[in-house]
């Protein structure tokens, strides 16, 4: 049986998963409903292209490392940004991502059509991703029957961490059980 897909979740590329488009990748779940599939962007992905060379009104307003990210391999040609309120916010230009869980409860998404003026002094992070990742109904149950992905909790700082090459291992270190010990897997498994 699956393990339980949802809003504001994460998706943590098994080390079995070996497609070049997700391995050691992690996924924040932005929308996800049995019957249409699922859709979400890699956090831990960031570009060699800047943000000021794409969008560049948007550009003082991300937040570090200044770049896009790779949200995944589906559009990549269009942009989604996301970025956090301050509690209780709900700026013109934002909508909430989840209210459920407290480590989404102050992300949304952002309208990059809106002035970024109306935003600047609302949020206090934001990151813009080129694509996204996205599966059909009940493709993403059958890659995590299949052993491709695991589904965890996504804290508050995972979305905006400042070291996202380091994310992979980082969430997978403060699963519990023997599940942190995946962190320790060696780049190459054949090596271990």
């Amino acid at each position: 049986m699956a393990e339980a897909i949802y809003v504001g979740g994460l998706l943590v590329a098994t080390p079995l998963l070996d497609d070049p488009n997700f391995r050691r990748g992690v996924v924040l779940i932005l929308e996800h409903d049995e019957d249409g599939g699922t859709l979400g962007v890699m956090l831990n992905r960031p570009s060699e292209v800047t943000v000021n060379q794409v969008l560049p009104s948007w550009d003082p307003l991300v937040s570090g490392p200044p770049v896009l990210f790779e949200g995944g391999p589906v559009q990549t040609d269009s942009a989604l940004a996301l970025a956090s309120v301050p509690s209780g916010q709900e700026p013109l230009g934002w909508r909430r991502l989840h209210a459920g869980s407290s480590a989404v409860s102050k992300l949304g998404t952002v309208d990059l059509d809106a002035p970024p003026e109306i935003l600047a002094g609302e949020i206090t992070q934001m990151r813009i991703f080129a694509g996204y990742a996205g599966w059909t109904a009940g493709q993403l149950e059958a890659e995590i029957r299949e052993g491709s992905w695991y589904v965890v909790e996504a804290e508050p700082g995972d979305t905006f961490d400042s070291r996202p090459a380091d994310l992979w291992r980082a969430v997978l270190r403060r699963q519990p059980g023997e599940l942190a010990f995946v962190a320790t897997c060696p780049d190459d498994p054949k090596l271990n």
